[in-house]
């Protein structure tokens, strides 16, 4: 049942967000780490991934697509990271600060525990709950 409210909310999460990445392009686009090819189709293509995966993971029909949905969305998540990094580098040098440490430091903490929860609400993994038999 937890597992099961945590890939809703993932879910929930990974859909606003592709659908902010569609609709509100500008703030993605000035964030991205200027090494990025094509950055307007990138933003675009990582919408489209972030609607596809949050649909899967909460589709009732099958759980090999829920399961590569969970791995897909913490790859996604493990490959946007250095994205993360570049916006905190970039908000830290502004003379006001950006959003600050108190946004950039729980978001670097959150994204390993999103990765994580991405992989154990699909049941992709059931570390570190899995019980060990003999």
């Amino acid at each position: 049942m937890i597992r099961t409210a945590f890939r809703w909310l993932l879910a929930f999460f990974y859909g606003y967000a592709g659908w902010q990445h569609l609709a509100n392009p500008d703030f993605f686009m000035a964030i991205m780490p200027p090494w990025v090819p094509q950055p307007d189709f990138v933003v675009w293509l990582t919408g489209i991934a972030e609607l596809l995966g949050a649909a899967a993971l909460v589709q009732p029909v099958s759980k090999p697509l829920m399961r590569a949905a969970g791995v897909g969305l913490a790859l996604y998540a493990l490959c946007v990271w250095p994205a993360n990094i570049h916006h905190f580098a970039m908000d830290m040098a502004r003379d006001d600060g950006g959003l600050g440490l108190g946004y950039h430091i729980p978001r670097m903490i959150a994204q390993p525990i999103i990765i994580w929860l991405a992989l154990w609400a699909s049941e992709a993994t059931n570390w570190p709950f899995a019980r060990h038999t003999n």
